[in-house]
């Protein structure tokens, strides 16, 4: 029997968030697997959107379920695979983001309404895509990911003040983890 691959979520400040991630050069059924652990991750964690570099993975991979749930008659799970965003456009907006990799860290994040993104499936298909409203800010969000770009870089000054302890928490707690491994 093989094993079902199970990922656990990366938490600030582990590098692996901070580097660009790289693109995927083989769609195989790694991939697929990958791809599925992902978004039963992502769901299981009532998520909405996840990305490779958040699972530990330096992998230009991002999936997303605006509804959240699979069980949600709104379900619509998307996978984007190398994507590359062409275009951002229409009306900003503020709007408070969460962030898996910084649990009960929530934060005012200013985003345009639609963006239109190049990728490709988990098949290897290229595709173009525009996404608006939540979705669109899903899509950046995770997107930000793959460039290592996270939502402590998004968060306004007030912000960054309201969460300096939880965001200290997640420090001491990577240090604690890191000092346990050696």
């Amino acid at each position: 029997m093989v094993e079902k691959l199970e990922f656990q979520l990366t938490r600030y400040p582990e590098p692996v968030l901070r580097k660009a991630a790289v693109p995927v050069e083989r769609f195989d059924a790694e991939l697929a697997e990958t791809v599925a652990a992902m978004f039963e991750l992502m769901y299981r964690s009532q998520g909405v959107g996840l990305a490779a570099p958040q699972v530990g993975l330096n992998r230009r991979i991002l999936v997303l379920d605006p509804a959240g749930s699979r069980e949600d008659p709104e379900s619509a799970p998307l996978v984007l695979v190398n994507p590359t965003v062409l275009e951002l456009a229409g009306e900003t907006t503020l709007y408070e983001e969460g962030c898996l990799s910084f649990p009960g860290i929530y934060a005012e994040v200013r985003r345009p309404d639609r963006c239109r993104v190049r990728a490709y499936t988990p098949q290897g298909e290229l595709f173009e895509a525009e996404y608006t409203g939540f979705t669109s800010r899903v899509v950046q969000h995770e997107h930000d990911h793959l460039e290592g770009v996270l939502l402590v870089d998004r968060m306004s000054a007030a912000d960054k003040q309201r969460h300096k302890a939880a965001l200290a928490e997640l420090v001491e707690g990577y240090q604690a983890r890191r000092a346990s491994r050696r």
